[in-house]
């Protein structure tokens, strides 16, 4: 990925009456970048990318694409194309046919349409023959992947894509996700692409935006936002996690919730703050007095849960429930109702000074 800024905006605004949907957005999106915009319902991803492909206007703010500014350009004038989670394919056409159709749009040549359809055929990798048969025919990951070529067709310079594998089951999304990587790989376009899955978003992309109620909480690769979230909602967002309230005073840590080793330490975090201390559950272990732990709690096995390859557990302790996650074969010996007591070490922890 190279560091040119392709796609920037500058403190973008949209309102709705009196609703402010977006609130002071600035993105600077790169060139050749999978840019992923996750969030909650409502929380202003779907109302961002249809400014960015001219669908609406902007209350305030500017767009720039490379060096021409384009809020206020038409949708279709702009070098860009969006993939919608409907596809809106035409049924009653062939699979070239739809492919063509933008082709068509332009007046470019019959012949030079139908050699861009059989090149866009097989760089989805569907068959040649698949040119002539019916959308109506096709199954879901074969639509996928026409809604794709038609897109590409434009040769744009970024594509859009709004939740488009949302409707799939999951086999076919978790094989659509590789392939879309791939696809981006292979031609080295821009996309930006929208979901509600954090999987989508963790399997496909370069950067990631944790979007809640129309600002950007998170922008950072996916690694760093699991690891070191910058707020509760973040955290919590990303999947399973658990908080402890701990406060830093006179040299020494505190917390109601954890019994802390003396001497226990974390980086970064000076006398009087305040916050949570954030541990993924994979970080958590039964402990027994033969293992030391930075911090420990007490609690009761409320329940165990397989999840495919691994197996968690919940804790009930008096601080709430706490979650447990080992790999299968490494399941630990314990049954349901029994006191157990739960450790981590500050090495796997990440304080969060945000406690909202």
């Amino acid at each position: 990925m190279v560091s040119t800024a392709l796609l920037r905006l500058r403190g973008v605004v949209k309102k709705f009456g009196d609703f402010t949907a977006l609130d002071n957005i600035g993105l600077d999106i790169h060139e050749g970048e999978f840019f992923t915009i996750v969030g909650p319902s409502g929380s202003g991803k779907s109302t961002l990318i249809r400014l960015l492909v001219g669908m609406d206007d902007v209350t305030d703010g500017e767009i720039w694409l490379r060096d021409d500014r384009i809020d206020g350009t038409p949708a279709n004038l702009r070098p860009t194309c969006m993939v919608f989670q409907s596809l809106a394919l035409f049924p009653h056409m062939t699979v070239g046919q739809n492919i063509e159709f933008p082709l068509k749009l332009r007046k470019v040549a019959p012949a030079a349409r139908r050699a861009r359809a059989e090149e866009l055929l097989e760089l989805l990798r569907l068959p040649q023959s698949y040119y002539d048969k019916r959308i109506s025919q096709c199954s879901g990951g074969e639509r996928q992947r026409v809604a794709l070529a038609r897109a590409l067709a434009f040769d744009p310079e970024i594509l859009f894509f709004d939740e488009p594998l949302s409707a799939l089951d999951y086999r076919l999304r978790k094989t659509l996700e590789k392939e879309l990587k791939d696809l981006h790989a292979r031609t080295g376009k821009t996309f930006v692409y929208i979901t509600h899955s954090l999987e989508e978003a963790m399997v496909m992309s370069d950067r990631i935006a944790i979007m809640k109620a129309g600002r950007f909480e998170q922008i950072a690769v996916a690694d760093e936002i699991y690891s070191t979230p910058v707020s509760r909602f973040v955290a919590e967002f990303m999947g399973e996690v658990n908080l402890f309230p701990v406060a830093a005073r006179n040299g020494g840590l505190h917390s109601a919730a954890l019994q802390i080793a003396p001497g226990a330490t974390l980086d970064g975090v000076g006398d009087d703050d305040n916050g949570l201390l954030m541990v993924r559950p994979e970080y958590m272990r039964i402990a027994d007095s033969a293992t030391p732990f930075d911090f420990m709690l007490g609690g009761v096995l409320h329940g165990e849960y397989a999840l495919g390859s691994r197996i968690q557990y919940e804790i009930e302790t008096p601080e709430g429930m706490v979650t447990v996650e080992k790999l299968r074969e490494d399941r630990f010996d314990i049954r349901e109702g029994q006191d157990v007591t739960v450790g981590f070490n500050a090495a796997n922890t990440h304080f969060i000074r945000d406690a909202s």
